[in-house]
């Protein structure tokens, strides 16, 4: 059994609620989470190339993944609004497996945690790379959406491995 065996989420009426934070202590606090966008190899050529009509597909999904985690608290009903300090969208390439890889990290000194921030950074910025080239290709396939790794806070630091 996990550490936290209740659900934070549910009050004692067995209701949905926001987690109260106010007497929490502020600490460093990091999440990075994953996707992986799979497409037809002549489509992530197309993108290595800039040939996708619509622009630039990995600068629009950086954007696009910046906005989303600014705005996580506004899409997750019980997520707290927060004051990221930084928040990066990497994407990597894996040819072989004709596969774009998305990772988003945020990061803030507060009192909750970042991990939907994360998570929700990397599922915009991967659809993104979806919108921008399901033109040429709709059987694109959005996976492996998870959180990758987060430190600070009570609970202290974990590594998808440790799951």
């Amino acid at each position: 059994m996990s550490k936290q065996s209740k659900l934070t989420h549910i009050n004692d009426q067995g209701q949905a609620s926001m987690v109260d934070v106010g007497s929490k202590s502020e600490t460093e606090r990091e999440a990075s989470a994953e996707a992986i966008v799979r497409m037809r190899p002549e489509t992530l050529d197309l993108i290595g190339a800039g040939g996708i009509a619509k622009g630039d597909v990995f600068a629009v999904a950086r954007i696009a993944g910046i906005q989303a985690a600014k705005k996580c608290s506004e899409l997750i009903p019980l997520c707290h609004p927060l004051m990221l300090t930084g928040i990066d969208v990497a994407f990597t390439t894996d040819m072989e497996e004709s596969e774009v890889h998305v990772v988003a990290t945020c990061r803030l000194r507060g009192r909750t945690g970042v991990e939907m921030e994360a998570l929700t950074a990397a599922s915009i910025a991967a659809l993104t790379i979806y919108d921008m080239c399901k033109a040429v290709d709709k059987g694109m396939t959005v996976r492996e959406i998870g959180l990758v790794t987060k430190t600070g806070g009570k609970s202290g630091d974990w590594h998808r491995s440790q799951s």
